[in-house]
C-alpha cells in the first residue's frame, strides 16, 4: 500500500513471523522504518478511554512493563548486548 504524505511516498508493508514483542492476532506493517501494529478503531478508542482514566501511576507501571516486553522481544531475537 502507498500513499502520499505532503509530497513523501510511504510504503506500509505486512511482516511475516519474527521476534518481537507477543501482538497477538494484530497484524504487524512496517512505516518508515518503524513497526507497526494495526488495531481495529474500536481497540483504539478503548486503549485512548484506559489511559485517559489511569492514574499518573498506572501509566508509569504500563510504560515499565511495555519496555521490559520489548527489550525481552530484542533479547530473544538476539539484538540485545
Amino acid at each position: 500500500m502507498e500513499e502520499g504524505t505532503g509530497g513523501r511516498r510511504m510504503t506500509a508493508q505486512p511482516t511475516g513471523p519474527a521476534p518481537g514483542p507477543d501482538t497477538g492476532s494484530y497484524e504487524v506493517i512496517h512505516l518508515g522504518g518503524h513497526a507497526a501494529v494495526v488495531v481495529p478503531l474500536a481497540d483504539f478508542m478503548r486503549l485512548q478511554a484506559l489511559e485517559r482514566l489511569a492514574s499518573t501511576q498506572e501509566l508509569e507501571d504500563a510504560e515499565d512493563a511495555a519496555a521490559l516486553q520489548e527489550w525481552r522481544a530484542r533479547e530473544a531475537g538476539g539484538q540485545t548486548s
